[in-house]
């Protein structure tokens, strides 16, 4: 049965189909030895893909999805065209070719989820999506009220108006400041960016939860499985974690 070359690579396990998209649009995309277009159309199992000249092939049996603690100086995507280390390199002996689900930047660290999973993939990065993801931020200096209240109030990141992020000072000591702040959105590098809008320089930043889900006694460099429990709360189904 035909499916749209976008589902298709997404259920695979490629990426969401907005990415696949935009890969289609930039020509990485063939079928059958040619260049695919938007609405170009396959039928799993007989027509041949290829991203990047590699084939895009159906997962066996059941997703895989896994929780990283992502150390600094790790890109988060499958492969580099500057050659530098992907997280995708820390997490090889699962067997399996998975995916990250969002971003986090090369100097920042944490929890990070991949998946095989195309559609759980398109749900979590859809700007609808709104489930917490929350993060440390030692920021240089004392914070003033004046920052504080800023980084509260309604912003504007690359010209697009975000929603008010909850900051909390957790800690204030040896001239640095540890803040805890939740996104419900997540647009390029929104923490980086806000701070530097309000004069705030960031000295360590880390992703320590998304909603339910936290790195518990992960340590940095290490990945696990999710719990039927823990998908199924990321799915939105019912008997949450």
């Amino acid at each position: 049965m035909e499916e749209r070359l976008q589902k298709y690579m997404a259920d695979c396990g490629l990426m969401s189909r907005r990415a696949a998209e935009e890969e289609i649009r930039k020509g990485l995309v063939t079928v059958n030895g040619v260049p695919a277009e938007l609405g170009t159309k396959v039928t799993p199992g007989v027509d041949q893909v290829l991203y990047k000249n590699r084939k895009v092939v159906m997962p066996r049996g059941e997703h895989v999805y896994i929780m990283l603690n992502k150390p600094a100086g790790y890109v988060t995507t499958a492969n580099d065209e500057k050659g530098r280390p992907c997280v995708t390199d820390l997490v090889k002996a699962v067997g399996r070719r998975v995916y990250p689900i969002g971003r986090l930047d090369m100097a920042s660290e944490g929890l990070l989820l991949l998946t095989d999973d195309g559609a759980l993939t398109e749900t979590l990065t859809h700007p609808r999506h709104s489930i917490p993801k929350i993060y440390n931020v030692k920021v240089e200096g004392e914070i003033t009220e004046e920052q504080y209240k800023t980084l509260l109030s309604p912003m504007e990141i690359d010209g697009y108006p975000i929603r008010p992020v909850y900051t909390e000072v957790l800690k204030r000591k040896d001239g640095k400041t540890l803040l805890q702040m939740t996104l419900y959105e997540g647009r390029n590098r929104q923490i980086r960016k806000m701070c530097e809008q309000v004069g705030l320089q960031i000295r360590f930043l880390k992703r320590i939860a998304i909603g339910n889900l936290t790195l518990g006694r992960l340590r940095v460099g290490e990945w696990r499985y999710l719990t039927k429990e823990q998908v199924s709360y990321l799915k939105g189904e019912e008997n949450h974690v």
